[in-house]
């Protein structure tokens, strides 16, 4: 996860408040007030600027939505989309671009001309060290989130190392919103903070989808076997898309059923008590039309009591899904009339990565399988180079291959950037030097593990478990 502010944000959201969107300004972050007025400032002094600004604010009329929360979101999905200034270039081919971002995409050359005439570049500077406290308030509270559903899924290397989760703190956006994308390997959340804090909830979500979607890949199987139960949603009242794909309404389900296992109700204190805000938050969903929610949410209490993660109980939890009764229950479930808007838009169906295919193979014990993909996916230059031989690198040893195990470790740890892939590399490479008795060697790798920055508690347990004795493997079953 990286929690940053992003330029390219930056200037949309500049030139937005500066043609006019207004949205929540009374009670937003006094940072956009600030900001607004130095663009005004530039615009003011300089007839070029004044130009720029007359061309591009014509554009945003033209291309404004009545809901100013579509509008918003029309040129967040725009900003994730295009690479820094001064260019601001599409970083997908045009035809790849979400249909919102594909509307508004004229911005990008009079983008370009506007952050040269009025100086954006400068404003940015200006303004960027009170963004960063923005993220130093915000970092703490996020981290023990993300910690708290780690801990909860028990899924280490949790949403896998080609995902990246990118979070832009935006304060120029009206406060408390919240836009989540998913395009291909990457989320974004772009939000902007409400009385200094983040509304987590929305936080979470995204995240579990980050972590959850890639459970479906690979289990076309399971997921037709459960088709009929769309049947049974027509009427209900979520986003179109949940209703014909069945694995969007899984995943969907059972990210509502973890959301309400998670609930610290508001009005706590008997624990009888606590587990029915929890099944009244499960019965929303229902109606909704998630219909799977109420299931989840009770196999969720047995996955509780398991020391397995649900990267491993997942495939029981899909298996153990009996269709005529979930049907039957959908049947009788009286669904509401709207449904809350879904925080998270996809683009488009996740595209399969080879890493992904690899991470797999490597789950299941086929070591050449994940070598060959990882392989082709690092020849091919189109997925992340740290991870492929992060994979290659526990593939060689999964073959007994310590020699190359060691050295695709040292490769990736050249090239990551991920806290956990840091971590586990030198984790690997401590346990690789105590089997080749050298013990000094794997103690520094255990200190430079404990050291990246990686919180999650399987992380640090194996690390400080490195440093207080010399790394034995497992002895082999009989």
């Amino acid at each position: 996860m990286v929690l940053e502010p992003n330029q390219t944000l930056f200037s949309v959201l500049a030139v937005m408040n500066a043609c006019g969107y207004n949205h929540e300004l009374g009670v937003s972050d006094a940072l956009r007030t600030a900001i607004r007025n130095d663009v005004a400032k530039a615009v003011a002094e300089s007839e070029a600027a004044a130009a720029a600004h007359r061309q591009i604010c014509q554009f945003y009329r033209d291309h404004q939505q009545v809901d100013q929360v579509r509008d918003l979101s029309q040129y967040i999905s725009l900003a994730v989309n295009l690479g820094g200034p001064p260019q601001f270039s599409p970083i997908v081919k045009e035809s790849d671009l979400p249909p919102d971002a594909g509307y508004v995409l004229g911005l990008v050359p009079m983008l370009e001309r506007y952050y040269a005439e009025v100086g954006l570049g400068k404003i940015w500077e200006r303004h960027r060290p009170a963004y960063e406290q923005h993220i130093e308030q915000l970092h703490a509270p996020v981290s023990q989130m993300l910690l708290a559903t780690d801990v909860y899924l028990k899924m280490p290397f949790s949403g896998g190392q080609g995902q990246r989760f990118l979070v832009y703190v935006e304060p120029q956006a009206a406060p408390g919103q919240v836009n989540a994308r998913n395009y291909g390997a990457d989320y974004f959340l772009v939000v902007s903070p409400s009385g200094g804090a983040l509304h987590l909830k929305e936080f979470r979500h995204a995240y579990l989808h980050h972590i959850l979607d890639p459970l479906t890949l690979r289990r076309a199987t399971a997921f037709k076997r459960l088709e009929p139960l769309l049947l049974a949603v027509k009427g209900a009242p979520m986003q179109e898309g949940f209703k014909h794909d069945i694995a969007l309404l899984t995943i969907e389900s059972l990210i509502r059923a973890i959301e309400a296992r998670l609930i610290q109700p508001e009005a706590s204190g008997k624990k009888a008590r606590e587990e029915a805000e929890r099944a009244r938050r499960a019965d929303a969903s229902m109606k909704e039309g998630f219909i799977l929610t109420h299931y989840f949410f009770e196999a969720l209490k047995d996955f509780e009591r398991s020391p397995v993660g649900l990267r491993n109980a997942f495939p029981d939890l899909l298996r153990n899904i009996f269709v005529d009764s979930e049907r039957q229950r959908a049947e009788e479930t009286e669904f509401a009339l709207q449904a809350a808007p879904e925080v998270v838009r996809a683009a488009a169906p996740r595209q399969v990565l080879l890493l992904d295919l690899a991470e797999d193979r490597l789950t299941r014990g086929d070591a050449k399988a994940a070598h060959r993909l990882s392989q082709q996916a690092l020849d091919e230059r189109r997925e992340d180079p740290a991870r492929a031989l992060f994979i290659l690198a526990r593939a060689a040893s999964m073959g007994g291959d310590m020699t190359g195990a060691r050295a695709y470790f040292e490769r990736s740890l050249e090239i990551a950037r991920e806290p956990r892939m840091i971590a586990w590399s030198h984790i690997y490479l401590g346990r690789i030097f105590d089997l080749q008795e050298n013990r000094e060697a794997a103690l520094r790798h255990y200190r430079s593990a404990l050291a990246a920055g990686d919180t999650t508690p399987d992380t640090r347990a194996a690390a400080e478990r490195g440093l207080e004795q010399a790394y034995q493997p497992p002895t082999p079953r009989r």
